[in-house]
């Protein structure tokens, strides 16, 4: 599954920039933290303004992250994909057509051992590597598994922007919404 030759994802914490990415030309927005309560008219809004939103599901207030919430998620809220640390949730997504992005952390090399063997059992369809301003590991996970990166996490420059891009990341993730701007027309 595309996203669409975007290079920038937003990814926002505030119905605000909600607000203002919908009036932006980005198809696809990350929606880091909400409330349970509000998710399907999050969703609808985005959806009438022609916009996918990638849900992640470890920061839904509310909600545990476990098989059960994925089902809910992905029938009752319908959102364009789910984002996640945990293995049941992307396995969950990808039975259900939605865009399964596997989120690891890479704090050291054991860290990354256990990223490996956890994205082979999942096979997403995309892995968000946190933090995003390390280029060698962007290049070493995308050559490992040949699935396709997401940078994020203390992305706040032009420039951490460009190396992710150059390490092979298919995408970045901020919140950081004057990159937002920077990448798109956003008024």
């Amino acid at each position: 599954m595309s996203i669409q030759g975007q290079t920038v994802l937003p990814a926002i914490r505030k119905m605000k920039h909600l607000e203002k990415l919908l009036q932006s030309s980005y198809e696809y927005i990350v929606l880091l933290e909400s409330h349970i309560g509000q998710l399907k008219d999050i969703v609808d809004l985005a959806k009438s303004h022609r916009k996918k939103l990638l849900l992640h599901v470890d920061l839904v207030e509310g909600l545990k992250n476990d098989e059960a919430a994925a089902d809910f998620l992905c029938q009752s809220i319908k959102p364009a994909g789910l984002i996640s640390t945990r293995a049941n949730v992307i396995l969950k997504a990808r039975q259900n057509g939605l865009l399964a992005v596997q989120r690891v952390f890479l704090l050291d090399s054991s860290a990354l051992d256990k990223s490996y063997a956890l994205l082979e059992r999942t096979q997403p369809d995309y892995i968000e590597v946190l933090p995003g301003v390390i280029p060698g590991l962007i290049t070493e996970v995308r050559e490992r598994t040949g699935i396709p990166i997401f940078a994020g996490g203390l992305i706040r420059t032009v420039d951490d922007v460009e190396k992710a891009l150059a390490a092979g990341a298919t995408a970045v993730t901020t919140s950081q919404m004057d990159l937002c701007r920077h990448y798109d027309n956003i008024k």
